[in-house]
């Protein structure tokens, strides 16, 4: 039988479908624009592989699509029996991925994991900040997504997609010097992967090297198409350093060019999640307020979030809406809150407002109690820093600014290398 780079068999006979198969994981991996692309040209050469056709309906989903994976999905899965053990196994994961079967999802790639170490594909939906160990809601699940990676290491070697995911679960635990040994050995394993630039970048985030890290990613993205997965979040790293770093118009044209509803090119829950971040810390660093990019902010929310469920998303979302001074549809997250952080959401919801307000002593007090354990929302300890500064912020406004350095410099001490915080008054 044929197989994958991992080794694995491949119930398909076709030469060109599993090059084309192939040619689609690597894409996927990287986050390099055509993965759906390599994929449908892989069942185009064989319609009876199933792996083909459940890797499809995967990369739509990725890439914001979901509404297109259900063809591929129910032919991967009237395809699964005459395939090998494995092969069922990965179907049945992605199956309860694309069904909103999360927990047990992840559950099933524990099992599947014990019989296939080296099948990346499948362990790869429980790595990630933005993974189902990333969006399980728990306390502790940074420590839970360096645990299920470590093991691996001995079937993964220098294997570049297994760096990059090993080096940022490091990363986001500030085990910052293991995680620059390995992203580094990603990047050189394979260069043009948009994953690794964008893990390159948080640890320039997290040692506070601004002007490094905009250097670095500026040069990394000027061949990375638009239509890359990536692009919109790398570029969101890019306006933020260069607001942080005083280059205020390259700052809003890169919102305007890469992060805007309308002009963005990326999965609707980078467009939802990074604007109103990137809006928000301008503003913090003393920016004037924007209410009509607010508005269509909000607009964009009730298009595609109106109820996420999604903690990461629903935090950006009640922004979005307090920003916009849309309280009455603010008032329903507070009201009905869902998810597995639904505990969460009506403080932060009622934070927001209170600083869209200015009522900065009300935003300071809602909001501190959730710092210690935002982990639990999910993404990146670099998105999640959006709560760290609104407190600091609302501090400094509030005429606290020795508290706010004394609370941020504790919490996030690297975040005030060079420049300083980039907060306006600290």
């Amino acid at each position: 039988m044929l197989k994958d780079r991992y080794g694995n068999e491949l119930s398909t006979s076709s030469v060109a479908a599993r090059d084309a198969y192939l040619a689609g994981v690597d894409s996927l991996m990287a986050a390099t624009p055509g993965m759906d692309t390599a994929f449908q040209a892989s069942v185009e050469a064989d319609d009876g592989f199933a792996l083909g056709h459940i890797s499809l309906a995967r990369a739509k989903q990725l890439l914001g699509r979901g509404h297109e994976a259900k063809a591929p999905l129910v032919r991967a899965k009237e395809l699964a029996a005459g395939t090998t053990a494995r092969e069922q196994s990965q179907i049945a994961i992605f199956d309860k991925i694309l069904t909103g079967q999360g927990m047990a999802a992840l559950d099933a790639i524990h099992e599947h994991m014990k019989s296939w170490p080296r099948d990346a594909m499948a362990l790869a939906p429980a790595t990630s900040v933005f993974g189902l160990i990333g969006f399980s809601g728990k306390v502790g699940r940074e420590v839970d997504q360096l645990a299920i990676l470590e093991p691996f290491e001995k079937h993964y070697g220098d294997d570049w997609w297994y760096r990059t995911q090993l080096a940022f679960a490091q990363i986001e635990l500030s085990k910052l010097d293991d995680g620059e040994r390995n992203i580094e050995k990603a990047l050189a394993g394979y260069p043009r992967s948009a994953h690794a630039a964008h893990i390159r970048g948080h640890l320039f985030y997290e040692v506070g090297e601004r002007e490094a890290g905009l250097a670095f990613l500026t040069d990394w993205m000027k061949d990375y198409a638009r239509d890359g997965l990536m692009h919109c979040h790398n570029s969101w790293h890019l306006a933020l350093w260069s607001m942080e770093t005083g280059r205020h118009a390259e700052a809003w044209r890169i919102y305007d060019d890469a992060l805007r509803p309308g002009a963005a090119w990326g999965p609707q829950i980078n467009v939802a999640t990074d604007g109103p971040a990137f809006l928000l810390r301008a503003e913090m660093a003393g920016q004037e307020r924007q209410p009509e990019r607010w508005r269509e902010l909000a607009d964009y929310a009730t298009k595609w979030f109106g109820k996420s469920g999604l903690g990461f998303v629903d935090m950006h979302t009640v922004l979005a809406y307090a920003m916009a001074g849309d309280k009455e549809t603010l008032a329903t997250f507070v009201e009905s809150p869902r998810g597995a952080t639904a505990d969460m959401l009506p403080a932060m919801a009622q934070g927001f407002e209170a600083y869209a307000d200015g009522k900065w002593a009300r935003a300071a007090s809602e909001i501190t109690p959730l710092l210690d354990t935002h982990e639990r929302l999910g993404g990146s300890r670099a998105q999640r820093d959006l709560l760290e500064y609104v407190v600091t912020t609302a501090l400094v406004r509030d005429g606290r600014a020795a508290e706010a350095r004394a609370q941020i410099s504790k919490r996030r001490p690297q975040n005030g290398h060079g420049k300083g915080f980039p907060v306006a008054g600290l």
